[in-house]
């Protein structure tokens, strides 16, 4: 299974590429995606242009985002949400159904902690991925949420195994 992660942001969109064998995991390529354009448009639609490039280099099974949270800027949040809807359109334009998972989930899933900071999420992916080169923040968190969405695919994996088992 290759996995593709992405961080949603309006400027700085995250994203990471990793293979999945079994238990081993393997890097495979990250980044960000820096929109362009004057007007909120334009910029979803680099944004776009851009995830669609991913697809092709890369060419995923399988895809995870992470959930917005509501923060206090309403304005902010709603941006967010735009650009997030940009990262749920372009897996679901390639026939992939999107793991969404909330920051928490994805910080206690790689880190072992709900509330890790961002430099021990880089830490931890660094530890995962032996000698992968981060592109920045975003591009960690994006490969943080390709491994939560690892772990909780080989989780299913093996509950739908252990049924089919059970019931044979």
């Amino acid at each position: 299974m290759r996995v593709l992660g992405i961080d949603p942001g309006l400027r700085n969109m995250g994203w990471g590429v990793i293979d999945v064998d079994g238990s081993r995991l393997s890097h495979v390529a990250n980044g960000i995606c820096h929109s362009t354009g004057v007007d909120l448009g334009a910029r979803l639609l680099s944004l776009h242009e851009q995830l669609t490039d991913i697809f092709h280099r890369y060419d995923p099974t399988a895809a995870a985002v992470e959930q917005t949270f509501v923060n206090k800027d309403g304005a902010g949040t709603l941006k967010l949400g735009q650009a997030r809807g940009i990262a749920l359109l372009v897996p679901a334009q390639y026939g992939l159904t999107v793991g969404e998972y909330a920051p928490n989930s994805v910080k206690k899933t790689v880190v072992g902690v709900g509330h890790a900071a961002k430099e021990q999420v880089a830490h931890m992916v660094k530890v995962q991925l032996p000698g992968v080169v981060l592109a920045g923040p975003d591009a960690a968190d994006a490969l943080a949420i390709a491994i939560c969405h690892a772990h909780h695919a080989r989780s299913g994996d093996m509950l739908a195994r252990a049924v089919a088992r059970a019931g044979a």
